[in-house]
């Protein structure tokens, strides 16, 4: 946690998406940080020590999807919690690490917030 709050990072290509992620983990009260591909969510993570929380779309352009990305920051950084989301596909949880939660879009925010709430709590 980062000035007593917990720090986000979300992952989407979409502007527009990602904008509107950044603004439900501001309102949920949370710091947020925002990348547009998984290339520069692992930047962000090497240069950072406090995200707690990553909450990333599937389907992105770059070296890999977001799929690919929760598992890399699982095996990298074990305490961060995960968020995976898709308007795409359908993703079986047991295809995700340990612990992640997957969201068919378009998600309610409220079910978004309360994931973020019980994981960042410890809580899975």
């Amino acid at each position: 946690m980062h000035n007593g709050k917990a720090v986000v990072l979300v992952v989407e290509d979409s502007p527009i998406i990602r904008m509107g992620a950044i603004d439900l983990v501001v309102s949920a009260g949370y710091e947020a940080l925002e990348a547009q591909d998984a290339d520069e969510a692992i930047r962000i993570l090497e240069l950072r020590d406090d995200v707690d929380l990553v909450f990333t779309d599937v389907d992105m352009p770059g070296t890999m999807d977001g799929i690919r990305l929760a598992h890399y920051i699982r095996d990298r950084w074990p305490p961060v919690r995960l968020l995976v989301a898709s308007g795409a596909a359908i993703i079986e949880e047991s295809s995700l690490p340990l612990g992640s939660k997957f969201f068919s879009k378009p998600y309610h925010d409220h079910a978004i917030t309360d994931a973020m709430a019980r994981m960042l709590a410890g809580n899975p």
